[in-house]
């Protein structure tokens, strides 16, 4: 009985020190993408991109996390979950370097590959949340994921306003301001690898359960039912809304004469709406379940994108609170959905599909990215961000209708 406790013990300060271990790079890895994702339209811009696109590096990047997402969720299946992170983030470093060496040079090419590798950096850091989450007991797994979450809201705050510290490292290597801000995604990746190492023994070693029989080894069919599915209907719908949005605002800003700081600043409050009041909204998850949760996310979603549409171009505050809500209304059903993905199925199942799942909900996300461009370029910054807010309006009434389950899927042989 004694040596039981002792091993419980164990185990118990194990998943405490992995789980911190995650959030420490998290928040590492989030800082890395988000200075990379708002330096890189106004790098575009800069070597000579049309408005049309300037949205296309974002979408690289998002590209680099949809494909990342399939691949170290393979590697994690059959290696381990510290192999996949620690390649994803090795991968970042790269990503980081080619991107500074193709801002230096000019090279439109070079800064897309670039944004492609930092991307899947970046999917390391997504499947983050799930390696935290699935060392923990079920009716622990969605404050866990909601604090994994949180640690983002770091990366939101110091990423964007890093811009100006870029520019300062640029001075020292005599390069161009924007390039400054790879040298911050090189610096950040690194120590987030080094995080990654430190994860032993295994988050695998470490992993709960939820079934006593191995569910379906086949994806697609485990994409089938009700919870996954209804979980890739609000991150899609999420992603899609914010994303469009949240990809031209940088240029929309700074195209109202409004400098590098106020840019920076606008993204930051939007990046802290996304992830600050993660933990709260996953214990509503606990109390209130997925679908009410996401249902409050998508109104806040609506109001973000008629207050982006209304904001006069030359109102950085109202702009910037816009934004604020539209993190804010991502974070609900980001939350929301993610934790759908944590329960009812054996661990192998888990690590499957969350990786399958993450990896088409960012599939979705590179073309709002790459369509967010072609709109402000076609229409406006006001048209751009009203096709947001009909796309979650027409969620919201296809919820409902009743159309949306969330039932999870029973343990089968």
């Amino acid at each position: 009985m004694h040596s039981q406790t002792m091993r419980r013990s164990t185990i118990e300060r194990q998943r405490s020190r992995t789980t911190w271990t995650l959030f420490v790079a998290v928040a590492l890895g989030s800082t890395a993408l988000y200075a990379a994702f708002t330096a890189a339209p106004l790098v575009a811009r800069e070597i000579g991109a049309s408005r049309a696109w300037s949205g296309v590096p974002g979408a690289a990047s998002i590209i680099g996390t949809a494909l990342g997402s399939t691949v170290l969720s393979w590697v994690m299946a059959r290696r381990g979950r510290r192999a996949g992170l620690a390649l994803g983030w090795a991968i970042g470093v790269f990503g980081g370097v080619v991107a500074a060496i193709a801002v230096a040079a000019s090279a439109f090419a070079g800064l897309l590959l670039a944004m492609a590798l930092i991307g899947i950096g970046h999917a390391a850091t997504q499947l983050s949340r799930f390696a935290a989450t699935d060392i923990h007991p079920e009716e622990r797994r969605p404050l866990i994921l909601g604090w994994v979450v949180w640690a983002s809201t770091i990366g939101a705050a110091l990423g964007p306003s890093l811009l100006g510290a870029g520019r300062a490292a640029a001075r020292v290597f005599d390069a161009t301001p924007l390039s400054g801000a790879f040298v911050i995604v090189v610096v950040f990746y690194v120590v987030a690898l080094l995080c990654g190492e430190a994860l032993r023994p295994d988050p695998t070693e470490l992993a709960v359960d939820d079934t006593t029989t191995e569910m379906s080894s086949n994806v697609s069919a485990l994409r089938s039912s009700p919870h996954v599915r209804a979980a890739l209907i609000l991150m899609v719908v999420g992603q899609v809304a914010m994303i469009l949005i949240m990809t031209m605002t940088p240029v929309h800003v700074s195209e109202h004469g409004h400098g590098l700081g106020v840019v920076g600043l606008v993204m930051s409050s939007h990046l802290i709406g996304m992830f600050a009041f993660a933990p709260p909204i996953g214990k509503l998850v606990g109390r209130i379940g997925s679908l009410k949760t996401a249902i409050i996310g998508m109104l806040l979603l609506t109001a973000a994108a008629a207050g982006a549409a209304g904001a006069p171009p030359d109102s950085s505050v109202l702009i910037g609170v816009s934004l604020f809500l539209l993190g804010l209304g991502w974070c609900f059903g980001f939350v929301a959905g993610s934790a759908l993905l944590t329960k009812g199925l054996a661990y192998m199942a888990r690590v499957r599909l969350q990786g399958s799942v993450d990896s088409i909900v960012w599939a979705f996300t590179a073309v709002a990215s790459l369509s967010s461009g072609v709109l402000l370029a076609t229409w406006s910054y006001a048209v751009l961000a009203l096709i947001a807010g009909a796309i979650v309006v027409a969620t919201l009434v296809f919820t409902a209708t009743g159309r949306l389950r969330l039932e999870v899927v029973p343990a089968t042989g």
